[in-house]
């Protein structure tokens, strides 16, 4: 009746919310936040020169705290996310693939990928360069 009860209301089961937990965990997003907290601790230092050594270090330690609250509250949902949207069957093959070698290797070699991939493509934003060619065809939304 539980059960029942749960797949009605779309409340995703225990093991749906673990499985998916442990592919959000395993996931893009997972392997590539800590890449990105390094590079903006370092940068949100680097930008205080006005900051003795202490302060420094107590600024990192501050940006550790605020990034495991971050990482806790997007793996919960991205666990949700992955709950909803597979079935258990599904979420089962990709755990199962994740925690094999080659889905370990995979894991391994996204933050390279994805900084390769950046470096490759050099910066992008998409509004900015959307309303450039929207100048470019129509006159119109172009900065003096």
């Amino acid at each position: 009746m539980l059960l029942a009860l749960l797949i009605a209301t779309g409340v995703p089961s225990p093991e749906a919310l673990r499985l998916g937990r442990e592919l959000a965990e395993s996931g893009t997003l997972a392997t590539v936040l800590p890449v990105i907290e390094k590079k903006e601790t370092d940068e949100l230092v680097a930008a205080h020169l006005d900051l003795g050594k202490a302060d420094k270090a107590r600024l990192r330690v501050v940006a550790g705290e605020v990034y495991r609250q971050g990482y806790e509250r997007l793996m919960r949902e991205e666990a949700r996310a992955y709950a909803r949207q597979l079935s258990i069957g599904d979420l089962r093959a990709i755990a199962a693939f994740q925690r094999s070698r080659a889905g370990r290797r995979y894991k391994a070699a996204i933050p390279a990928v994805v900084m390769e991939t950046m470096k490759a493509v050099g910066e992008m934003d998409f509004k900015k360069d959307v309303t450039a060619a929207f100048c470019r065809e129509t006159g119109k939304l172009c900065t003096r």
